[in-house]
């Protein structure tokens, strides 16, 4: 299918702005982002002597790793048997069979390490009463190939990505990283043979500049959930990392793939973790019928995401739904007993009693799908360096560049990822991309000079937004709502040609808009409207190729789910995609070969 191309732009590129005289500091290391995987890669390289600077737009324990709840995947087998071959199965199917085997087979054998690197990192797991970390059932796990359900997830209660998050935070201190705290990272500084340098950013406080020049930078910034209007994601997940690595070039993987929680507190999109239904949880309709036994008899309420997710949907446009308006359906926890739910699931009973008056110990939840986790993003391999495609001839690394985390395509989810894999991944890969780093630095010594040109090109879209704006474009604020609302309503859980067509023109509407966009009065929130400003057009380029990639793809596909094209096509899209701002749409082969078992062939994907 031919696909237009539309670039994101920020004003008149012909309007050059002197250069002031900025200040620069130097480092082995760059990482833009202060979540699990950047904190894991930065205290790697800490610890080797590296000197590391990691860049945050936020404090760093304020990063959305913070937010993730249930668990962490690994087979310990502490509760029920298990081992890292049947993980990878589970990974693989889970993906529909879009994942990558030899990456899939790298982290599942490499999560138990992981898990037991956290506990002496100080991550305060759950325990059973012999002591061994607490596992709890996720949904896609299995014992024995597909066989019964298997207890894979790693837990600290419902506080995992806290618990993760706020450890590698102090192990970091402990390990004298430089934290640039509430900086923003505008662009990519590069030279002219391509080696990446570096980035130029902001504080964020006061919008003084300040170039970062770096022999290797690590991109870790997360997720873009902020493309819908109901999200479990922070503000703060903008897709920063994807729009600095599209306009330096790089095309992102699979951003067809966007996976919507099942189980978001209706109208709200706050998150009701997995680990809810994993210790015995189920949803009903307004019959009060369990309606998962109708669309995955065997896993039940623990089938994969995608499967529940697609089930809610089906259940409140066929009319089963509960509530006044029959929007939504009802999760069941009382029947749990308030001692387990206290135990198991005390950060989910506050959220419930804060935001809906409701204690799930007493009253089923309302709950419905809601945009929660990019399975795309910046290419990479298993080392965690960002690769470019190369017509008929293997896979070529950006020079001095890497990716890890939500932000970075492995690709080890595919088309849908497993609760308790997100974690695992950008510990494992957090992990990988700085040993590799590591090993780079150890041939590339000194510090290249930066190319005029790029510097240029940073400088001037940040200064943009230093002008007031004229009174006769549109805000950023009401473009940012426009384009939230234009996703959900055209890119959601049920996909079709003739919405998804509606969908691209009215996104290649707003990107053109924005180029004429202004900023409010900055007087008094001067550098807040400059971030939402430069936020927005990374999520203007995030957005061109996730509904381009949708509407492309003739199949349905795990969390790409279309009732125009309902099956799934082996023979046709067992391929990812890429989208770049300059080429439009292409294709690469998926990675079928594991590195030392046997492949995982596709066939039939129940539960």
């Amino acid at each position: 299918m031919e696909c237009k191309t539309t670039a994101v732009v920020s004003g008149d590129v012909n309007d050059s702005i002197d250069m002031p005289d900025l200040p620069r500091r130097q480092f082995d290391a760059l990482i833009i982002g202060a979540g699990g995987g950047g904190l894991r890669a930065a205290l790697q390289l800490a610890n080797a002597d590296a000197s590391v600077a990691v860049v945050s737009k936020v404090f760093p324990t304020r990063s959305h790793t913070v937010a993730a709840q249930g668990g962490m995947n690994a087979a310990l087998a502490n509760v029920l048997p298990d081992n890292w071959h049947w993980h990878m199965f589970d990974t693989v199917k889970g993906s529909d069979y879009l994942g990558d085997q030899d990456a899939i087979e790298y982290m599942c054998r490499a999560a138990p390490t992981a898990v037991y690197e956290l506990e002496h990192f100080g991550v305060p797991f759950s325990r059973l009463d012999n002591g061994s970390i607490y596992q709890r059932p996720f949904g896609g796990q299995s014992q024995n190939f597909g066989g019964d359900q298997a207890a894979r997830t790693c837990a600290a209660a419902d506080r995992t990505g806290h618990a993760i998050l706020h450890s590698l935070y102090q192990q970091n201190i402990r390990a004298k990283t430089h934290f640039f705290d509430e900086y923003f990272a505008v662009d990519l500084l590069k030279d002219d043979q391509g080696y990446i340098l570096g980035a130029l950013a902001f504080n964020i406080h006061n919008g003084e500049p300040v170039i970062i020049e770096a022999k290797t930078t690590l991109l870790a910034t997360g997720g873009a959930g902020q493309l819908f209007r109901t999200t479990t994601n922070a503000l703060i997940n903008t897709g920063d990392g994807m729009g600095m690595a599209l306009r330096a070039g790089v095309p992102l993987q699979d951003m067809e793939f966007f996976q919507f929680h099942p189980t978001g507190i209706a109208g709200r999109g706050m998150l009701i973790t997995e680990g809810a239904r994993g210790e015995g949880g189920y949803l009903v309709n307004a019959d009060g019928e369990r309606l998962m036994e109708r669309y995955a008899p065997k896993a039940k309420d623990l089938a994969s995401r995608d499967v529940v997710s697609r089930a809610i949907a089906t259940e409140v446009r066929e009319g089963r739904g509960c509530g006044p308006n029959k929007d939504h359906v009802m999760l069941k926890l009382d029947h749990l007993g308030e001692d387990v739910i206290q135990k198991r699931l005390p950060g989910i009973r506050q959220t419930c009693i804060t935001f809906v008056g409701i204690d799930p110990a007493v009253a089923p939840v309302p709950i419905f799908p809601t945009a929660h986790y990019t399975m795309g993003g910046i290419p990479t391999n298993r080392d965690g360096q960002v690769v470019m495609p190369v017509k008929d001839t293997p896979e070529e690394p950006v020079p001095g560049l890497y990716a890890a985390g939500e932000c970075a395509c492995v690709s080890v989810h595919g088309a849908n990822r497993l609760g308790g894999n997100s974690l695992l991944d950008i510990l494992v890969f957090g992990r990988a991309a700085a040993n590799h780093i590591i090993d780079y630095l150890s041939e590339n010594r000194y510090h290249r000079p930066i190319d005029s040109d790029s510097l240029e090109s940073a400088v001037n879209r940040m200064q943009r937004w230093d002008r007031k704006g004229d009174g006769e474009g549109e805000s950023v604020s009401g473009l940012r709502d426009e384009l939230k609302m234009v996703m959900e309503n055209h890119c959601s859980v049920f996909r079709n040609d003739e919405v998804l067509a509606e969908g691209v023109a009215k996104v290649e509407q707003i990107v053109e808009r924005f180029k004429h966009a202004r900023i409010d009065d900055h007087s008094a929130v001067f550098n807040t409207a400059r971030v939402e400003a430069l936020e927005l057009e990374n999520l203007l380029g995030v957005a061109l190729a996730t509904i381009h990639s949708a509407r492309a793809r003739q199949e349905s596909r795990g969390a790409h789910s279309r009732t125009d094209y309902t099956e799934r096509d082996d023979i046709n899209w067992m391929r990812h995609s890429l989208y770049s701002l300059d080429t439009g749409l292409d294709y690469k082969p998926v990675r079928t070969k594991p590195i030392s078992v046997d492949s995982f062939p596709p066939k039939a994907r129940v539960y």
